[in-house]
């Protein structure tokens, strides 16, 4: 049990490097930011509603904190929009049409996204359970651990002797 522990490790680590490597060589260099919208209240309410929404390229960073290219072209997308008089309500309503829910860090509940909020806890019930069945099985398996009247007669001498 200990060696097939010891190679999930390892291929956990490897896959770990593999994965940070992998991050490092993809990631984009940062960009020459573009100018800011020339009225401080579109920017100011580009600032408030990038908050709310996810950078698709690096998924844990909001779209107003990320250097992404496609971060700052969906910025751009949004500036335009404020600019045609669009609400905050439809402009999200506008980006979950092209790039689905995942874009919002809040997505609504609902059945396309019951997997997004229920997700995490479930995968974490899952792993409990799983590990609650291996450990019961070891105890199970695992061989009775009593000694014979002369193991435990030998036991006790060895253990006098020592002392």
């Amino acid at each position: 049990m200990r060696s097939v522990l010891r190679v999930l490790l390892r291929h956990v680590a490897l896959a770990s490097l593999l994965g940070i490597a992998l991050g490092t060589w993809a990631a984009e260099p940062p960009r020459q930011a573009r100018p800011m919208a020339e009225d401080p209240v579109t920017e100011a309410r580009l600032v408030v509603i990038a908050e709310e929404l996810r950078c698709l390229v690096c998924q844990n960073e909001s779209l107003a904190s990320s250097h992404a290219e496609l971060a700052q072209d969906l910025r751009d997308e949004v500036r335009d929009l404020i600019r045609q008089g669009k609400s905050d309500p439809e402009i999200k309503d506008h980006l979950v049409k092209r790039y689905g829910d995942f874009v919002l860090y809040r997505p609504a509940f609902k059945p396309t996204t019951w997997v997004l909020w229920v997700g995490p806890f479930a995968l974490l019930v899952l792993g409990l359970w799983v590990l609650w069945r291996v450990l019961r099985q070891r105890r199970r398996l695992a061989p009775a651990q009593t000694l014979s009247p002369d193991e435990r007669q030998r036991a006790e001498q060895l253990l006098k002797d020592a002392s």
